[in-house]
């Protein structure tokens, strides 16, 4: 599902160059569900960006469901978005002026899909989220868990091969966390991969495979097998502290 080989991403800051990503070696199959993990500067942010075609690499290959992914104009990186990949952001990036259903719609929007028919799935969606009774609610009257299901259903309501989450539960309390949390192991369950970017180790440990990024670079790969380790050091830790 994602290729990459010797990925290399550098942002010109002046007269220098910050050199982000050295040489990124990566591969996720179709329904792994994944959290990147890393300190602030290691390069999560821009490898997903990178993942999800929001921004280019400057070296190395990218492969997304067979298809190379290089210097994409943005019209042909949109339709590649759209017909693969959805997203779901901290902040939850929903349009204030809209309702919930309408935020939901958006993406059949720019598909060309009818407003009935767009406006009719996305109240099946809602109802999946258990907000069916919320549809008519624009962002500031719902809590941030509800605007978060929202965001999510919307990341789904195209039917994506691959959702991207930058910190989902980042503006949320624990409680409200581990039920987005929930949500999305259930649309895991589905098929779908999931990709999400964390600072927040009880949040890796309900995924399937970390990756851990320093300084630019993958300094360790947590897979299935090892998870059950890896959340035992880090209670131990935990209860250390």
């Amino acid at each position: 599902m994602i290729s990459l080989s010797n990925i290399h991403k550098s942002y010109a800051m002046g007269n220098n160059s910050l050199h982000v990503l050295k040489g990124i070696n990566l591969q996720i199959e179709q329904g792994e569900f994944v959290s990147i993990m890393g300190s602030s500067g290691s390069g999560k942010s821009t490898l997903l960006n990178i993942l999800g075609i929001l921004d280019n690499y400057d070296e190395g290959t990218y492969h997304l469901n067979g298809k190379l992914v290089k210097n994409m104009s943005e019209k042909q990186a949109a339709k590649l978005r759209n017909e693969l990949l959805g997203f779901v952001f901290q902040s939850f990036n929903l349009i204030s002026f809209k309702n919930a259903m309408e935020n939901v719609a958006l993406p059949l929007y720019y598909q060309g899909v009818s407003r009935k028919k767009r406006n009719k799935i996305a109240l099946e969606y809602l109802d999946k989220m258990g907000l069916l009774q919320w549809a008519n609610h624009l962002p500031n009257e719902m809590s941030g868990g509800q605007k978060q299901r929202v965001a999510i259903a919307r990341s789904m309501i195209s039917k994506p091969k691959i959702i991207f989450a930058d910190e989902p539960t980042g503006a949320l309390d624990s409680a409200t966390s581990f039920e987005v949390m929930d949500i999305l192991r259930e649309i895991n369950q589905d098929g779908i991969t999931l990709i999400i970017v964390t600072h927040e180790h009880d949040i890796a440990a309900m995924t399937q495979k970390i990756i851990r990024l320093s300084d630019g670079r993958i300094s360790e790969i947590i897979q299935n097998g090892e998870l059950k380790n890896w959340k035992s050091q880090y209670r131990r830790e935990l209860e250390i502290a």
